[in-house]
């Protein structure tokens, strides 16, 4: 496969990623009487920081949409490297491999924090992006 095509599937791989991310913490909702006590406790204690009150639960929400903003912006940036690969521009190659490195974080946090599923989207997009640096070529012209 063309370069291109690696960047492109790494796109594909990281929409899914972001789709399940924004999905599964939306709508999380703990099972356990002390899950729900921790959840509610989220919500409900709050602290400051200089002027602004925050919750716990307000974080998580933020963090979490701040983390599915990220996603989108790096299948924005997957797919926009199939198009400076196809185009020869060799800053895709040290692009990709930022991502790759990424990625490879990805799969030890997911490992150690998450599940089995975010870590194998990880390994699949870190493949993609490998294979895509690899496959870069400059362009003739």
């Amino acid at each position: 496969m063309r370069a291109a095509a690696w960047f492109r599937a790494a796109a594909v791989v990281l929409l899914l990623f972001a789709v399940g991310h924004t999905y599964g913490f939306l709508a999380f909702r703990p099972e356990t009487a002390e899950g729900r006590a921790v959840w509610e406790a989220m919500k409900s204690v709050r602290f400051s920081v200089g002027n602004t009150t925050f919750s716990y639960g307000g974080f998580y929400i933020g963090f979490g949409l701040f983390i599915s903003a990220f996603q989108v912006f790096c299948v924005w940036l997957a797919w926009t490297l199939g198009s400076m690969a196809r185009a020869g521009e060799m800053a895709a190659r040290r692009i990709a491999w930022g991502m790759f490195v990424l990625q490879c974080f990805g799969i030890v946090l997911s490992l150690r924090y998450f599940s089995l599923g975010p870590a194998v989207l990880s390994v699949i997009a870190a493949f993609c992006f490998l294979m895509g640096a690899l496959s870069v070529r400059r362009s003739a012209g």
